[in-house]
């Protein structure tokens, strides 16, 4: 993921957390907050200390932004996004863990309408 894409700054996360929209699953929350300034979505990974020690919550953070930059143009734009990872994300597999990103994307209502094949 692209460093102009991400939200490193603790005001930008309170914004979101503020003024945001939250949507989850056992093992992800996104917050959502609309930025009409912003031309693409930016992201923020929050991996706590509950989860486990320093390289699990980087690598967890790694597969969040892994997952992201994939899925980037499915994704609606003009938004900032804060991911909470949870406990039971750590025990799973990237294509599971894919999976349950797009559900609470979806959740969200954050991905974009998929074109129909007629």
């Amino acid at each position: 993921m692209q460093k102009e894409l991400r939200l490193t700054r603790r005001e930008d996360f309170n914004k979101v957390y503020r003024y945001g929209v939250s949507a989850a699953n056992h093992q992800f929350v996104v917050y959502k907050l609309s930025q009409a300034s912003v031309d693409t979505i930016r992201v923020g990974i929050s991996v706590s200390k509950k989860v486990g020690n320093a390289v699990i919550r980087n690598r967890m953070r790694r597969l969040v932004k892994e997952i992201m930059r994939k899925h980037e143009p499915a994704v609606l734009p003009h938004y900032d996004l804060v991911f909470i990872v949870r406990k039971p994300a750590v025990d799973m597999e990237f294509d599971q863990l894919e999976k349950s990103l797009l559900h609470v994307l979806r959740k969200a209502s954050l991905l974009k309408p998929r074109a129909r094949n007629t």
